[in-house]
């Protein structure tokens, strides 16, 4: 428990570093708007509840990926496939960036 509760606190020094860099808060923005563009187009188009769409972007873009839904529709899988290649390169970028927040805060 005591580990990670250690974890925890590192985690949260690195985002608070991190988030003082302009490239973060740009990454942080993006990220946000992509997840929210996702969500609604999963909600509207495939059907899904805002907490499974949501749920979706996440995995997705995290490239853990989720074996349940496949969408149904032509234009999902437009959508998604650019939804992916745009995605993840951010959501790296971004964890790239906490991860060196990481780094940096334990280097003081």
């Amino acid at each position: 428990m005591v580990s990670f509760l250690l974890t925890v606190w590192r985690l949260l020094k690195g985002l608070v570093h991190a988030f003082k860099e302009k490239d973060f808060q740009a990454l942080f923005v993006l990220i946000l708007m992509t997840l929210l563009s996702g969500t609604i187009f999963y909600t509207t188009v495939e059907g899904l509840s805002i907490l499974d769409a949501l749920y979706f972007c996440v995995a997705t873009l995290s490239t853990v990926g989720d074996p349940e839904f496949k969408p149904h529709t032509s234009l999902g899988k437009v959508f998604t496939i650019v939804y992916i290649l745009a995605g993840t390169g951010l959501f790296l970028g971004l964890i790239i960036k906490v991860a060196f927040g990481i780094f940096k805060s334990g280097n003081r």
